[in-house]
């Protein structure tokens, strides 16, 4: 198995060469490289962060320069699809037609290679993977399947966390993208992640066909509080994914108001457990109107499903 790690702090993955991933490192069984996100900038800066779209607090992860490390990293071509950051994207070739055939191609994703793990190899296309507050939780079955890849390249987000339009165009490529929540504390934005990811290439790569005497899983930890909008970065256009309109009004009070409509919606599809422990006293009308119109009943003390 190869495990390939992008993070500003490349040097906190040392932890990795010790104790049984160590040890399968030695023995050739997994092999494990931290890259430097700032090694793909162009600026006296190295900087990887830029301001929100819309304004708001914090940075969100520039685009352009994860591209440029994820495409070498994956040996993809630059494309352009055409959606923009509310829908499901179409993959097209640029003006060169310079992508590649296979990059286009629909990944076989990990739960398939798991589900033909006796009858199918492990796939070389890599699993690209993203620790996310908002995401789903990480579990003992997706580091099963995991384990059934043969290369997996962790993305750390940073700071307000990255531009949601990566994941939605390297799926456009093809590529199987997942998306994680790995604990409160573990999968953070502002922490970058780093501690979720050792939590993520543990479990994955200690089952990696059953080497290194690891074939148990650890506890994980839920979300406490609703998921976050997903943060945008400039160019409002990228690769031809474009950010909601709303974005780019310069109305504050209506970009606050998509922002908290885009969390609800997102926490009431990964995790309507939190919706149901919301003080209905405490809603304001437009999330009442938002919560009626995703199916809860907000009459009484919590919100629950009709």
């Amino acid at each position: 198995m190869k495990i390939d790690i992008v993070s500003v702090f490349p040097e906190y993955f040392e932890v990795l060469n010790l104790s049984l991933l160590g040890k399968a490192q030695e023995k050739g069984l997994v092999e494990v490289t931290a890259h430097n996100l700032r090694d793909w900038t162009h600026d006296v800066h190295h900087s990887v962060d830029d301001t929100p779209v819309g304004g708001g607090a914090g940075m969100v992860m520039k685009p352009e320069v994860w591209s440029e490390c994820l495409d070498e990293l994956m040996h993809l071509e630059p494309t352009t699809v055409t959606c923009d950051s509310t829908v499901t994207c179409d993959s097209t070739a640029d003006a060169d037609d310079t992508a590649s055939a296979d990059a286009a191609e629909p990944a076989e994703s990990a739960t398939e290679i798991a589900a033909n793990a006796d009858t199918v190899p492990a796939t070389d296309r890599p699993v690209l993977i993203f620790p996310n507050p908002s995401a789903p939780l990480f579990t003992q079955q997706d580091a099963t399947e995991l384990s059934h890849a043969n290369h997996l390249l962790f993305g750390c987000g940073r700071y307000e966390g990255y531009d949601a339009r990566i994941p939605q165009y390297y799926r456009a490529q093809g590529v199987d993208v997942r998306e994680y929540s790995i604990g409160r504390l573990c999968a953070e934005r502002r922490r970058g992640g780093r501690v979720g990811h050792v939590g993520g290439h543990h479990p994955s790569a200690a089952r990696f066909h059953g080497q290194c005497g690891l074939d148990r899983g650890g506890i994980v930890y839920g979300r406490e509080r609703p998921a976050g909008a997903p943060p945008v970065y400039e160019p409002a256009d990228w690769r031809g994914i474009k950010v909601p309109d709303v974005l780019l009004s310069g109305d504050h009070a209506k970009v606050d108001r998509f922002r908290r409509d885009e969390a609800l919606a997102k926490t009431n599809e990964l995790r309507p457990d939190l919706i149901e422990a919301l003080d209905c006293s405490k809603l304001d009308k437009a999330d009442r109107k938002t919560l009626m119109a995703l199916g809860w009943e907000v009459s009484g003390t919590h919100p629950r499903q009709r």
